[in-house]
């Protein structure tokens, strides 16, 4: 199975575990992600899964479906809850990741936006899986034991640094900045040409928090150095769609 699509599943099976301990009531928990409930985040990751699966399936009927805002909404709003909302959920991304994983890492993809290879929409899926579920987490006061998968997530955030500019329609600032990440295991990711006059510098899990828009900036143990790697940090996104801003200082820190 393609690398990329074992590790989204892998960190579906993570959430999956956490979600599995979850009473009734905590489905209708509060987090600090738009005050989405525990239903509705994922409901949110079992909606986009069953669009993904439908556009590797036919990619046609998909880009119908994502011509109508109307269709788009009721595909990726599931109505169901709680535990079979899990099962549905877990069920669909299990076979979403052997569909992916089939595939040849180079085929594209339809998506919102422009197409996607097989490798990057598949970490695409890990990192809203990985974010998302990073709300459930904090509420639970649960620490998750992250792993060098983490990898593709940081990737994505550093590939990204021109993205994040242009989708406000503003120039980047620079040329993208030096990164050194330290991941889970110890080992050092280092992106970007070596810079002592701009860099962003520290834990990997910090900074995919940041380019996820789970935590702000000023919440994490980065050392972000120069005016290009500030103005990236304070708006970093790494997702599709419109301009979204980080979290508030503070909301969404945990101790």
């Amino acid at each position: 199975m393609l690398q990329q699509a074992q590790d989204f599943l892998a960190d579906v099976e993570v959430l999956a575990g956490l979600l599995d301990t979850l009473s009734p009531d905590d489905w209708n928990r509060s987090t600090t992600f738009k005050s989405w409930t525990f239903n509705q985040v994922v409901q949110h990751l079992h909606g986009t899964d069953h669009v993904a699966d439908l556009a590797l399936r036919d990619a046609d009927a998909f880009r119908a479906m994502a011509s109508s805002a109307s269709e788009t909404r009721q595909a990726m709003n599931p109505v169901i809850e709680g535990r079979e909302l899990l099962d549905a959920w877990l069920g669909k991304a299990r076979a979403l990741a052997e569909q992916m994983g089939a595939l040849d890492g180079s085929a594209r993809v339809p998506w919102f936006g422009p197409d996607m290879g097989v490798k990057m929409f598949a970490t695409a899926r890990q990192m809203e899986t990985w974010a998302h579920g990073q709300a459930i987490f904090d509420v639970m006061g649960v620490t998750r034991a992250e792993t060098d998968r983490l990898k593709n997530i940081a990737v994505i955030g550093v590939k990204t640094f021109g993205w994040t500019f242009v989708n406000r329609k503003q120039e980047p600032p620079g040329p993208a900045p030096y990164v050194e990440l330290t991941a889970p295991s110890g080992e050092v990711w280092t992106f970007n040409d070596f810079s002592e006059d701009d860099f962003v510098e520290g834990s990997a899990v910090d900074f995919c928090h940041v380019v996820t828009q789970v935590r702000n900036i000023a919440d994490v143990d980065l050392t972000v150095w120069g005016d290009v790697s500030e103005a990236w940090m304070s708006i970093a996104q790494c997702f599709a769609g419109p301009p979204e801003d980080p979290p508030a200082a503070g909301s969404r820190l945990v101790r």
